[in-house]
């Protein structure tokens, strides 16, 4: 494996403030999922790198009424790795995702 380039002390603190910028990126557009302000819908047809990133189990773990087991299941029954991200989902795997879920 090979490794990483060698970073300035400058660089280094840059890559990891905006590493801890997109983390609360993240963490807050769950929090908009959790309350209900954003819809999976929405969420799945949303462009940003912020939600692209995103892990799918997250993103459905981040639902009302949804928990670990439940996301999992649905990720199983559509045939969705427990490694994707929303960006790498297709066209098919989003419309099962809505249909299970139903909203």
């Amino acid at each position: 494996m090979a490794t990483p380039p060698a970073l300035t002390p400058e660089q280094r603190a840059n890559a990891l403030a905006k590493a801890a910028e997109a983390r609360a990126a993240r963490a807050e557009f769950k929090n908009k999922l959790k309350l209900g302000s954003v819809s999976l819908s929405e969420a799945l047809n949303d462009s940003s790198a912020t939600v692209g990133k995103l892990k799918v189990v997250s993103l459905l773990e981040s639902l009302p009424g949804v928990g670990k087991v439940k996301a999992r299941k649905v990720m199983e029954e559509v045939g969705i790795a427990d490694n994707r991200r929303v960006q790498g989902l297709g066209a098919q795997q989003k419309n099962a995702l809505l249909e299970q879920l139903g909203k």
